[in-house]
């Protein structure tokens, strides 16, 4: 059978023997909303345990907007501008209003990409700026949370009168889910917060993982912090493997999260019978796939449906390479996996990034990694610990020849954005 995987902007075609095939898992089939900017415009005027967002800018001064980065696919050319219209019509002026981008601690969006992102209009007639995570300075400073973490949130946000956040909810692989909270936390705090948020402890933790909220101290932390700082208005939305709107929730940051969840939930876990020999994935195409540091989404992804001892196929463009500088340097400071979570784990070792890498390293542990991709050299690859291959399909009978003949094969063609799980057996 011919399976299709998302790769780039495009995708990469394997075949899978029927009698390797186990499943393919995709998002469970849900309709798309025909008509998305009248969606958006009712739910901004019809929202989830808040007043309309008209009446929250009665009186206002500073609205601070605070959207995604290229990370995440979200269609801020359609929501932004009956929001920032919603905001002038309450008497809020253009210059007061600033939309602020969640890099947390990413590169700053900028030239074609933002307009990518956010559109034209909106670039050329709004105050578009990126959160800088090391400029300690532009942070406000609002103490502690109780897991002892520092909170410093960009001030922009923190001295609005009117703080919206806007974001997509999806799986994601430390927090539970994206959006909501976690668009504040770690989307505009400072690189100082990082050393309790993504370290080690954290990141190690059982329940920081992929579908779950209770326990997940990532999720707990990143609410403390919004409930502190605060958010007037949030605007949620779900989306199709084609980037089709399936559901749209504003209004109050916490409601209109749980009810992007409770639509998250039912279309993306995807159960299989038995844990997977060889499971084929990618990291959801562009933007997620353009650097190796976000294409490990890819790979945790799938992580609850492998085998112990089996391989997974990841494929990604890695258009921008591996990552920033400081992302690849973590790779050459160890040989193997024990001796990097001795390190992490040792009291005066903190690396920017070193999260990600603590992330590859739990799918490190159950299976053998193997990746396509024709944006990097097969050294930059063997750098990162993964085994090179020169195509999804000789990767995948290469694999066959590793494990056997009768091995069973699982794809996934968008490994960040489906949560497939064992619904039998035990791994």
């Amino acid at each position: 059978m011919k399976v299709d995987v998302r790769y780039g902007r495009t995708h990469l075609e394997v075949e899978v023997p029927e009698e390797n095939l186990m499943a393919v898992c995709r998002l469970q089939p849900v309709p798309p909303i025909d008509d998305p900017k009248s969606a958006i415009e009712s739910s901004l005027d019809n929202p989830i345990g808040t007043p309309p967002i008209r009446e929250l800018a009665k009186g206002k001064e500073r609205a601070c907007i605070v959207i995604c980065d290229i990370t995440r696919p979200v269609p801020n050319p359609i929501i932004l501008p009956p929001l920032l219209r919603r905001l002038e019509e309450a008497g809020i002026k253009r210059d007061k209003i600033t939309v602020l981008i969640a890099t947390g601690t990413h590169r700053p969006n900028l030239g074609d990409e933002l307009i990518e992102m956010v559109s034209e209009f909106v670039v050329e007639s709004y105050r578009v700026e990126n959160h800088v995570a090391t400029d300690i300075e532009s942070h406000a400073d609002l103490g502690w949370t109780s897991t002892k973490m520092p909170i410093l949130i960009d001030s922009r946000y923190v001295e609005a009168d009117l703080k919206i956040v806007v974001g997509l909810i999806e799986p994601h692989l430390m927090a539970g889910y994206s959006g909501g909270r976690k668009i504040i936390c770690p989307g505009i705090i400072a690189m100082p917060c990082m050393k309790v948020f993504h370290g080690a402890e954290f990141m190690g933790h059982p329940k920081s993982v992929t579908g779950i909220l209770d326990g997940n101290p990532v999720h707990l932390t990143a609410m403390e912090v919004a409930n502190k700082v605060g958010c007037n208005f949030a605007v949620h939305v779900t989306l199709d493997e084609q980037r089709r709107i399936t559901g749209v929730f504003a209004g109050d940051v916490y409601e209109t999260f749980l009810a992007g969840v409770q639509l998250v939930d039912k279309v993306a876990k995807v159960p299989i019978p038995e844990p997977a020999d060889i499971v084929i994935t990618s990291s959801a195409g562009y933007p997620l796939d353009t650097t190796f540091y976000q294409a490990i989404k890819g790979l945790v992804g799938v992580m609850p449906i492998l085998k112990r001892g089996s391989t997974v196929i990841l494929a990604a463009s890695l258009l921008e390479g591996l990552g920033l500088p400081r992302f690849r340097e973590i790779y050459t400071e160890f040989r193997t996996w024990d001796e990097f979570k001795r390190l992490i784990y040792s009291p005066n070792y903190f690396r920017e990034d070193q999260w990600m890498v603590q992330e590859q390293m739990k799918v490190a542990e159950i299976a053998d990694i193997w990746v396509y991709s024709d944006g990097v050299p097969k050294e930059e690859l063997e750098l990162v610990k993964v085994k090179p291959i020169t195509s999804l399909q000789e990767g995948l009978e290469q694999a066959l020849k590793k494990h056997s003949p009768k091995a069973k094969v699982v794809v996934v063609p968008e490994g960040p954005y489906v949560m497939p799980i064992v619904s039998q057996g035990i791994n």
